[in-house]
C-alpha cells in the first residue's frame, strides 16, 4: 500500500480514462502524465465509450481504498476499543500496518495513510462519473442515457454519503441525538466536504479551489443524487449494476442516519414489500453464496478480481487460516461481544453447529475470534441487504410508534429467528440498536450508528464520545496545503 500524494482537485480527465481503462495500479504511484492516457473526448465520444466508462466506475467501488476495504474496515477500526480499556466490548487491532493502528486507537494525524487514499481514490471516482454524465448527450438512446444517469449519480451519492460520514460529524437536527444535544453546530454551521458536479477536464478545472459546504449542503446534494437514481434506474436491472429499489434502499439508510424517521421507514417498508428480495433461510448462506436472495447489491469479485488478498482486502485483515486463504489475522473480537449473541445464534461462536460466523483463529496469530464474514478474498461483499430494510423498519416504528408493515418486535424476531437466536418477549429501543451491533457486526455500520445514536465508543474510562474529534477522520494535509478552502476537523 502506497500513499497517494495527488489531490482530488488535480485530478484531470487523461488520468481518470487511464484508470478506468484499467491501465493503472490501484496501489501506484499517480503518474499524472501516463505514455497510455487516453483522451477523455475521444474515450466519451460514443454511447458505447459511456457505457465503457460507467463500467470502470463500477470497478472502482471494489478498490481497497473504497468498498473493497476501506469504507467498511476504517468504520469497524473507528469502533474498535482502545487498547488500554479495561473493559473490551468490541473488536481490537493487531496488526502491523501503523496506519490502521492509528485509526483504531484514535491516534491519526493529518497524514494518515489510510485517511489520504480513502479520500483521494473516492474523490477520483466522482470525477469519472462527473466525466460520465458530461457526456451523456452522446447517448441517443433515451432508455440508456436515463439508465446511465441513474447509475451514475447513485454512485456519486452512496459515495459522498460515505465520505460525509467519515470526514464530517453526524448529521442529525432534533431530538435526544441532535447535534445541539451532542455539542455539534448545527448542520448548517458544520464543514461538511467539497462538492464538486462538473468534472476536471484541463488542468484550469483541476487547479480550482473548492471550498467545503456545510454539511447541510453535502447532504442535500446526496440526497438530490439518490432521489434522482430512485426515479431514473430501471425497476430491474443485471444484478451486478444498481435498479431503483437499490436507490430506495440506500435513501432509507440516508434518512436513517439524518433523523427523519418517518421517511426512511416508508422507504424500507417498500424495498422489503415491492423488492422481490427475500430473506435467506442462513444468516450464514448470505456470505457463502453470491448474489442471494436477500442482497440487493453486492461488490463482485472473484480469486483474480478483487480488493486484494496480501496487502489489501477484508478478507487479508479479518481472517486467520490455517488452510486455504490464510489471512493476515489483524482484527480480533472480543469475547464479550460474542457473548451477546447466544448460545444457537449462527451470527456467533458455536462450533457445536458447524456453521457460525465467528470462529477461532487457526492461521496468523492462532487463537483468537475471528469472522467467517470476510473469509476469502474472492468472495463478493453485501452492501446493501433486505435484513438492514426490516430492522431500520423496526427502529423507525419504535420511534414513531407506528407498526407500518409490521411491528418492531415482529421484524425484530424476523432476523433473529433467522439466525436461530432466541426471540425476543418485547423490544426496546436498545434492544434494537443491539441487534444492528449484532446483524451488521464487521460490515462498517458501528461507528455510524453509534455516532447517530449518541452512544459512546467503548466502555468506562476508555468510552470516547459520541461526538469525539476523534471518530471523525482528517483531510488529508496535502489538500490543506493547496490553499484555505478547506478547513481541517478539529483535532488535527
Amino acid at each position: 500500500m502506497k500513499t497517494i500524494s495527488v489531490s482530488f482537485r488535480r485530478l484531470v480527465a487523461p488520468t481518470a480514462l487511464l484508470l478506468t481503462l484499467g491501465l493503472l495500479g490501484c496501489d501506484k504511484q499517480l503518474d499524472i502524465e501516463p505514455q497510455q492516457s487516453v483522451d477523455a473526448a475521444t474515450a466519451l465520444s460514443t454511447p458505447e465509450g459511456v457505457q465503457s466508462a460507467l463500467t470502470g466506475v463500477y470497478a472502482r467501488l471494489d478498490l481497497p481504498q473504497s468498498y473493497g476495504t476501506n469504507l467498511l474496515l476504517m468504520a469497524d477500526l473507528l469502533a474498535a476499543d482502545l487498547p488500554t480499556a479495561a473493559t473490551f466490548t468490541y473488536i481490537g487491532w493487531q496488526g502491523t500496518f501503523q496506519s490502521y493502528r492509528e485509526v483504531s486507537r484514535k491516534q491519526m494525524t493529518d497524514v494518515n495513510t489510510e485517511a489520504d487514499r480513502t479520500w483521494n481514490q473516492n474523490f477520483q471516482t466522482i470525477n469519472l462519473v462527473n466525466l460520465v454524465l458530461d457526456a451523456l448527450p452522446v447517448v441517443a438512446d433515451a432508455d440508456d442515457k436515463q439508465r446511465i444517469e441513474g447509475e451514475a449519480r447513485m454512485i456519486r451519492g452512496m459515495l459522498y454519503f460515505e465520505l460525509a460520514r467519515l470526514y464530517a460529524q453526524p448529521y442529525r437536527t432534533t431530538g435526544a441525538f441532535s447535534n445541539a444535544a451532542l455539542g455539534v453546530p448545527a448542520p448548517t454551521a458544520t464543514p461538511g466536504l467539497p462538492i464538486n458536479l462538473s468534472a476536471n477536464k484541463t488542468e484550469a478545472d483541476a487547479a480550482r479551489r473548492i471550498a467545503r459546504s456545510s454539511l447541510e449542503e453535502t447532504y442535500t446534494q446526496i440526497l438530490a443524487d439518490l432521489t434522482a437514481a430512485q426515479d431514473l434506474l430501471p425497476e430491474a436491472n443485471d444484478r451486478t449494476r444498481f435498479d431503483q429499489y437499490d436507490a430506495k434502499a440506500f435513501l432509507a439508510r440516508v434518512y436513517l442516519q439524518r433523523g427523519e424517521y418517518a421517511t426512511a421507514r416508508d422507504l424500507a417498508n417498500e424495498v422489503i414489500n415491492d423488492s422481490g428480495a427475500s430473506l435467506n433461510a442462513s444468516s450464514v448462506s448470505t456470505f457463502t453464496n453470491k448474489n442471494s436472495s436477500e442482497v440487493l447489491f453486492e461488490i463482485q469479485q472473484n480469486d483474480q478480481n478483487n480488493a486484494g488478498n496480501s496487502n489489501d482486502g477484508l478478507a487479508t485483515f479479518y481472517s486467520s487460516n490455517a488452510a486455504g486463504f490464510g489471512g493476515r489475522g489483524d482484527v480480533r473480537i472480543y469475547q464479550s461481544f460474542v457473548d451477546l449473541y447466544g448460545a444457537d445464534d449462527q451470527r456467533g461462536f458455536n462450533p457445536q453447529i458447524g456453521a457460525s460466523l465467528i470462529y477461532e483463529g487457526t492461521g496468523r496469530r492462532a487463537g483468537f475470534l475471528r469472522t467467517y464474514k470476510w473469509n476469502n478474498a474472492g468472495q463478493n461483499i453485501p452492501i446493501l441487504r433486505l435484513s438492514e430494510m426490516y430492522l431500520i423498519r423496526a427502529e423507525t416504528n419504535l420511534r414513531l410508534g407506528t407498526s407500518v408493515g409490521a411491528t418492531a418486535l415482529v421484524d425484530v424476531n424476523r432476523i433473529r429467528t433467522r439466525a436461530r437466536a432466541t426471540p425476543l418477549a418485547n423490544v426496546t429501543l436498545a434492544s434494537v440498536l443491539q441487534e444492528r451491533d449484532l446483524e451488521f457486526a464487521f460490515e462498517g455500520f458501528r461507528v455510524h450508528d453509534y455516532k447517530r445514536s449518541g452512544r459512546s465508543i467503548g466502555a468506562g474510562t476508555a468510552a470516547i464520545p459520541a461526538n469525539a474529534p476523534a471518530l471523525v477522520m482528517p483531510i488529508p494535509k496535502y489538500e490543506i496545503n493547496l490553499g484555505n478552502a478547506l478547513p481541517q476537523n478539529e483535532g488535527y
